[in-house]
C-alpha cells in the first residue's frame, strides 16, 4: 500500500468501459482546476478502436480508444491510475489485467457485487505488487485542485459549493460514496476544505482500508486534520483503532461510525452496502465509536454533532497555529454544453438540417405526423407509407393502391435491360449488395427507365397548352426530340405492353378523371400511324397517370403539382421499384455462385 499521496495535479488515468459522462466530468474538474494537461490519457473499450470527442474546457479534444489494457498502457506508460467501470461480471479480469502491468499503480472498481472471491485475490495481488485498489462499489477518491476518479464528488455546481477546485486541509476517507459527497459539503462549511477524499466502497472486503487512508494523510503535509465516516459492520475501524493506540497517527482524528439505529431493529438488518450489517456487538456502530473514542478519536454524540466536531478541531488547529486557512480563489467558469445553454434560453442556435416528412423525438417515429403504430394498426401498406413520406398527405385508397400497383409492375424486365445487366456484372465480379444496387441504378435515365418525369411534363405542358396530338408530336419533331413516354424496342401496336393495359385498367375503373391518359393515348395513335413500335410505353402510362391522380384526388394545388413533376417524384417511383428487382438479381447471381463475367469476342465488332 502506498504510504503517502496518491494523485497530483499531473496524474493520467486510463478509463475502462466508455461513459461519456463520468468521463466529461473528469475533463470538467480538470479545467476547473486549471490542469494543463487532461487526467483522462486513454479510453478501453473492449473491441474498439479510434477516438472519442470530448471537451477540456472550450476545446474539443479526441480522447484515444484501445481495444485492450496491453494496448492502452503500451500507448500511454505515464497513466497510472486505472478506472474500471466495467460490470460486476467482468470488473476483476480487467482490473487484474491492469494490476499486472507495470505503469498502473492505482485501480478503482466502481462495480458493486463483485464476487468477494475474485476481490480477495486482487487485493492479495496489490499487496504483493505494492499497488492499491479502491473498491469495489466505490464512486472513487479526489485530490482537490488536481485529480478526481470518474464521478467522485457528483456535478460541477457541488463540486464549486464543496470548494473542491483548490485543496484545503482536511484528509477525508469514508466507505459510502453517497454520504462522501454530503461530507465534502460539511467539510467546505466548517473548515478551509478537502484535501483528499477517498470512498473506499461499501463492499465486505474493500481493496484498501480505512486505516490505509489515514495511514497516508498521516505522511502527507499538507494534510492537517482526518475526518473518518465509517459505518457498521465488520471491523475495519478496529485497525484505524489500533494506529491510533500505537501513536501511528499523530494528527487530529475525527471519526463517526453511522448506522447507531440498527439497535432499535429487534432482528439483524441489512443497510445499503453489502458490508452494512452488523454481525456482533463489536460490529455494532456504537461499540466502533466507543471504541474510536477510547483509542483518541475525537467522536461526537451523533452525525448531527459531527459537523460541530469536526469545526471545533480545525479550529483548534488555526488557533494553535497549527494551520493557516487556505485563501479562497475564484474558479474559472466552466462552459455550457450547448444543448444545456439552449434548454435554458440562454442561448439559441441554427439547425442544419429541415426536416417535414418525418420525426423521431417521441416514443415511436411518425410518418408525416402519423405515428408508427397508427400505420400498422390500420393496416397501411408500402404505397400509403410513400404517400405519407414523398406527398406529406394520406392519400386515398385508390391512389396508394395504384402506387403500389407501379411498384409491382416495374420491379424488373429481365435480366436483359440495362440496369440488370449492370447489376449481374458487378455481382458476378463479388461486389457487396450496395455496389450491385448502384450499378443497376446508375444506368436509369433519359434511356433506360428515366423518362416517367419527362413524359408527364411534356404530355402536361400540351394538354394544358390545348395541343392536339399532332401540333405536341411535330412539334416536339421540330425541336429534334423525341416523345418521351412514347416507343419501344420490342413491343409494337399489335404486341401491347400488357403493364400498360393494366394500368389504363385500372385507372379507368377507380380514377374520378384520366384525361391526361387519354391524351396520351391519342398522341399514341397519331404516332402509330408513323411507326407500328412507336406505341405508349410505361414510362408514358405512368406518367400521364400519375397525372391523373394528382390533379383527380382533389388534394394537390397546380403549384404543387408542378413542383412534384419538376423535382423527380415520379422517377423515384421507378427507382424505387426497380430495386426491388436489381436485389433479386443481386441475390441470384450470388446464391448460383456465377463466376467473373467476360464478354465474348464473337459479340464485338473489332473495327477500325
Amino acid at each position: 500500500m502506498a504510504t503517502g499521496q496518491l494523485f497530483s495535479k499531473t496524474t493520467q488515468a486510463l478509463f475502462y468501459n466508455y461513459k461519456q459522462l463520468p468521463i466529461q466530468r473528469m475533463l470538467d474538474f480538470d479545467f476547473l482546476c486549471g490542469r494543463e494537461t487532461p487526467s483522462v490519457a486513454g479510453i478501453i473499450n473492449p473491441g474498439s478502436e479510434g477516438f472519442q470527442k470530448l471537451f477540456f474546457g472550450q476545446e474539443e479534444i479526441a480522447i484515444p480508444v484501445h481495444s485492450t489494457v496491453e494496448a492502452a498502457c503500451a500507448a500511454h506508460p505515464t497513466a497510472d491510475v486505472f478506472i474500471n467501470f466495467a460490470s460486476f461480471r467482468s470488473a476483476a479480469a480487467s482490473s487484474m489485467s491492469a494490476l499486472k502491468q507495470p505503469t498502473i499503480r492505482v485501480v478503482a472498481i466502481i462495480a458493486e457485487g463483485v464476487p468477494e472471491s475474485d476481490t480477495k485475490q486482487l487485493i492479495g495481488f496489490a499487496k504483493a505488487n505494492n499497488k492499491v485498489v479502491i473498491g469495489p462499489a466505490t464512486v472513487g477518491g479526489i485530490q482537490a485542485g488536481a485529480f478526481k476518479i470518474g464521478d467522485t464528488a457528483g456535478t460541477i455546481d457541488n463540486i464549486i459549493q464543496c470548494k473542491l477546485y483548490r485543496p484545503g486541509s482536511v484528509g477525508f476517507v469514508s466507505k459510502s460514496g453517497g454520504m462522501s459527497n454530503e461530507l465534502y459539503n460539511t467539510i467546505a462549511r466548517v473548515t478551509d476544505g478537502v484535501y483528499e477524499g477517498i470512498a473506499i466502497g461499501g463492499d465486505v472486503f474493500p481493496g484498501s482500508t480505512l486505516s490505509d487512508h489515514v495511514l497516508r494523510f498521516n505522511n502527507i503535509p499538507q494534510v492537517k486534520m482526518i475526518v473518518v465516516l465509517g459505518e457498521l459492520g465488520g471491523q475495519d475501524e478496529y485497525s484505524l483503532v489500533e494506529a491510533l493506540k500505537q501513536g501511528k497517527i499523530n494528527k487530529p482524528v475525527v471519526a463517526w461510525v453511522s448506522g447507531t439505529c440498527a439497535t432499535l431493529f429487534k432482528s439483524e438488518v441489512q443497510f445499503g452496502h453489502a458490508g452494512a450489517k452488523s454481525g456482533g456487538e463489536m460490529e455494532s456502530a456504537q461499540a466502533k465509536n466507543q471504541a474510536l473514542s477510547d483509542a483518541g478519536a475525537t467522536v461526537p454524540t451523533s452525525y448531527e454533532a459531527f459537523e460541530g466536531a469536526i469545526k471545533e478541531a480545525f479550529e483548534k488547529l488555526v488557533s494553535e497555529g497549527k494551520t493557516t486557512p487556505v485563501k479562497e480563489i475564484m474558479p474559472p467558469q466552466i462552459p455550457e454544453d450547448l444543448n444545456t445553454a439552449i434548454k435554458s434560453g440562454k442561448v439559441r442556435a441554427p439547425t442544419h438540417i429541415i426536416s417535414t416528412i418525418s420525426d423521431d423525438r417521441g416514443e415511436e417515429p411518425c410518418y408525416a405526423g402519423v405515428p408508427m403504430s397508427s400505420i400498422v394498426e390500420q393496416g397501411l401498406g408500402v404505397g400509403d407509407v410513400i404517400s405519407l413520406l414523398w406527398f406529406k398527405r394520406s392519400l386515398p385508397r385508390y391512389c396508394t393502391r395504384f402506387i403500389e400497383i407501379c411498384t409491382l409492375l416495374c420491379a424488373d424486365h429481365g435480366p436483359c435491360v440495362s440496369g440488370a445487366h449492370n447489376t449481374i456484372v458487378t455481382a458476378r465480379a463479388g461486389k457487396d449488395l450496395v455496389s450491385c444496387l448502384v450499378s443497376g441504378l446508375l444506368t436509369i435515365g433519359p434511356r433506360f427507365g428515366g423518362a416517367v418525369d419527362d413524359a408527364a411534363r411534356y404530355f402536361k405542358d400540351a394538354y394544358d397548352r390545348g395541343l392536339t396530338p399532332y401540333e405536341f408530336v411535330e412539334s416536339m419533331k421540330k425541336k429534334g426530340i423525341r416523345v418521351p413516354g412514347i416507343g419501344h424496342r420490342i413491343k409494337r401496336g399489335d404486341n401491347r405492353d400488357k403493364r400498360v393495359e393494366l394500368l389504363q385498367l385500372y385507372a379507368r375503373e377507380n380514377f374520378p378523371s384520366v384525361k391526361y391518359m387519354e391524351y396520351a393515348v391519342q398522341v399514341e395513335t397519331y404516332t402509330l400511324s408513323k411507326a407500328n413500335n412507336l406505341v405508349l410505353n410505361v414510362d408514358g402510362a405512368i406518367g400521364s397517370l400519375f397525372l391523373d391522380l394528382l390533379a383527380g384526388s382533389g388534394m394537390f394545388t397546380k403549384p404543387e403539382i408542378d413542383e412534384i413533376v419538376e423535382i423527380g417524384y415520379l422517377n423515384g417511383l421507378f427507382v424505387l421499384a426497380r430495386s426491388i428487382g436489381l436485389i433479386g438479381h443481386t441475390f441470384d447471381q450470388k446464391r448460383l455462385k456465377q463466376p467473373l463475367y467476360r464478354h465474348p469476342w464473337e459479340d464485338v465488332l473489332y473495327t477500325k
